[in-house]
């Protein structure tokens, strides 16, 4: 068969531009869609060449392609590639200052950017979404298109309003790319990008190169387990994954005085230290990373030849994720878990932790509602008044968004505010006259909304020729001394408003969401024990829940093929205590002079920390967290046997 005009024009691009000879499995295909004009989704597994799906076709599309990532790490790795190959392209992000940024967008206007790359977030801006929709645009690209689906591992709620803006924007067509979407998580992108089912493109997730397997072992086993296995070969370079960053540190120094040239890689580093580290590691200086899942988005390294996982990890599809950096110059690879229940309650108690209850929605609802038609929050503040978590407190006003109530327009750092603990004039009254009459300039250069006081630099220097450095050191003063209270660098979300007739309606919709979310993330941390519990082929069942039906049902190279069906030592639960819950939960009540409800009074004692517990400083009580380790729901039935 003669090969079309789109297969040459795509073959000629890719010697030309890119210098490759030939497309991988998937390629092809997704790229053929894209230049016929179909939105379409490319599910391929991590370190198969899904960027290459947007880059083509940027090069051969008449206008702009625009590219939202979720990680600044990403987009840098990929202009880098772009710029390498001659390929105008550019972002817009947070470390860029107003000059930079603007000159971007001049070369986006003008036409001489083909590639955007911009965060989600980067949309919630009204002014940029004004420039953007007077730019003719080709492609929309979602990169991690997973972050879209409240079924998906790695929610993020702006993602769900990508397909609003995809229709205010008028782009035509979407490219979706993920390398971890289960059927049900596929089901939701199709839906909300309206992408025929047969211009969705997903490769196989088998891997015959990974050795997998699952190593029961108590926490007190662990360490020596651990060292025991990287002695056996202490040159591979190797990931160890853990959950929490004090125990990348204990490991890595574990590591170090057993002869293991490892070091710790976890957010609480800074960007200086972590890019040294990933580098030193790319070259081979250093044998072993041991790492929260910080580490790995964009680690191109194709000779790990061990990944580990110390602790669980959040899910199938993280695991998937995190298994899939592994081997992939196609050489043996081992992957093994050290594995119990310990950390299961933890991470339930995380989504629970993240649910919000109807009055905690109806709160926020309300706050809105009386700040019409504009709403000005500090989502730290909002967080705290109302008690719901800053990520479960995004993904509430993303769906009061999407029903209407509130509609995004900017943000801005407020760089100092403060409210009045003492009246204006008795702070003015406590000065000199020369200090009294800069004071006096300052209150007056900080006009009062409300409660709050914004202050104005520019007219107090203009006008009273008031030093910003002596300003900021008297709100400083003016606070140690309880006059005021001051708020700096914040960053300030300004919605426009409208008014909801029926707020109860509202408040039991999205609380039933938010029950639905947690319902599915409980799953799917059962369906992770399942997983490694399994009886039947661990890379077979891998393949199964990504959707992949070509994977050998025996493939030979896991536990359990090698007769080892691995039985997850539980966690011992503590003492019952329950004769003591009555008493614990009445100094909560007292502490918080207000009834609580039964799920916040089952948090107090799983330890779920919340914005309230940490103003009334619950941790000192002596009941905080007394059940940490019990499932969630079982002490909320004792909770509830005792309050009814």
């Amino acid at each position: 068969m003669e090969p079309s005009n789109h297969q040459l024009d795509i073959q000629h691009t890719l010697n030309r531009i890119f210098g490759f000879e030939s497309l991988r499995l998937g390629q092809q295909q997704v790229i053929e869609h894209v230049l016929q004009r179909h939105s379409s989704a490319a599910i391929f597994p991590t370190g198969s060449g899904k960027s290459l799906c947007y880059q083509l076709p940027a090069v051969m599309l008449p206008h702009l392609t625009l590219v939202v990532s979720p990680l600044l790490a990403l987009m840098k790795d990929q202009l880098e590639f772009l710029k390498s190959k001659q390929i105008p392209a550019a972002s817009i992000d947070s470390s860029q200052t107003k000059e930079e940024s603007r000159q971007v967008m001049d070369g986006v206007k003008q036409g001489q950017i083909k590639v955007l790359m911009i965060s989600v977030e980067r949309l919630k801006n009204e002014r940029f979404r004004q420039f953007i929709s007077q730019v003719p645009i080709s492609l929309l690209v979602v990169d991690e298109a997973h972050c879209i689906s409240e079924w998906g591992h790695n929610f993020r709620p702006d993602y769900l309003k990508l397909p609003l803006y995809q229709k205010e924007l008028n782009i035509e067509q979407v490219l979706l790319l993920t390398a971890t979407a289960t059927q049900a998580v596929i089901q939701d992108m199709q839906q909300k990008f309206s992408i025929e089912p047969n211009h969705i493109v997903t490769t196989g997730f088998y891997r015959p190169n990974l050795d997998i397997s699952v190593t029961p072992c108590d926490d007190d086993q662990k360490p020596e387990t651990l060292v025991k296995l990287l002695q056996s070969n202490p040159k591979a370079p190797t990931i160890v994954y853990v959950t929490l960053q004090s125990a990348a540190e204990q490991v890595a120094t574990l590591l170090r005085e057993s002869g293991i040239n490892a070091n710790a890689y976890h957010a609480g580093m800074s960007n200086d230290d972590r890019e040294q580290i990933q580098s030193h590691f790319m070259k081979g200086d250093i044998d072993c990373i041991v790492a929260t899942i910080a580490f790995g988005m964009g680690v191109d390294k194709s000779d790990i030849r061990r990944v580990i996982h110390y602790d669980l990890p959040k899910s199938i599809e993280n695991y998937a994720q995190e298994i899939g950096r592994a081997g992939r110059d196609g050489n043996l690879s081992h992957c093994v878990l050290l594995g119990n229940q310990n950390g299961i309650s933890t991470l339930e108690n995380f989504i629970y932790g993240d649910t919000s209850e109807p009055d905690e929605i109806q709160s926020v609802i309300e706050q809105a509602q009386q700040s019409v038609p504009q709403w000005e929050i500090v989502l730290s503040r909002l967080s705290s008044d109302c008690n719901i978590r800053q990520l479960p407190l995004k993904t509430l006003l993303v769906y009061l968004e999407m029903e209407g109530v509130i509609r995004s327009k900017y943000s801005y750092f407020a760089d100092y505010r403060f409210k009045f603990l003492l009246d204006k004039q008795r702070i003015i009254d406590h000065f000199d006259p020369e200090r009294r009459q800069f004071i006096q300039a300052l209150f007056n250069c900080s006009p009062q909304a409300r409660t709050w006081c914004q202050v104005d630099f520019d007219t107090l220097w203009h006008q009273f020729q008031g030093d910003r450095a002596r300003a900021i050191a008297a709100l400083d003063y003016f606070n140690e001394k309880g006059w005021i209270e001051l708020e700096s660098k914040l960053m300030t979300e300004v919605y426009h408003v409208e008014k909801v007739p029926n707020i109860s309606a509202v408040v039991s919709k999205l609380a039933s969401l938010f029950h639905e979310k947690e319902s599915s993330d409980i799953a799917r941390i059962h369906h992770l024990i399942e997983f490694f519990q399994s009886d039947q082929c661990l890379s077979s069942r891998l393949a199964n829940y990504f959707g992949d039906k070509a994977a050998p049902t025996q493939c030979g190279h896991c536990s359990v093929c090698r007769g080892e069906i691995a039985v997850l030592p539980k966690c011992p639960q503590p003492d019952s205590n329950k004769h003591l819950i009555d008493g614990w939960l009445t100094q909560l009540e007292e502490k918080a002079r207000r009834p609580l409800t039964s799920q916040l009074k089952t948090k107090f004692l799983c330890g779920i920390a919340t914005p309230f517990f940490t103003k009334i400083k619950a941790r000192t009580l002596p009941g905080y967290g007394q059940y940490e380790t019990t499932p969630f729901e079982e002490v909320k039935q004792w909770v509830e046997q005792k309050t009814h």
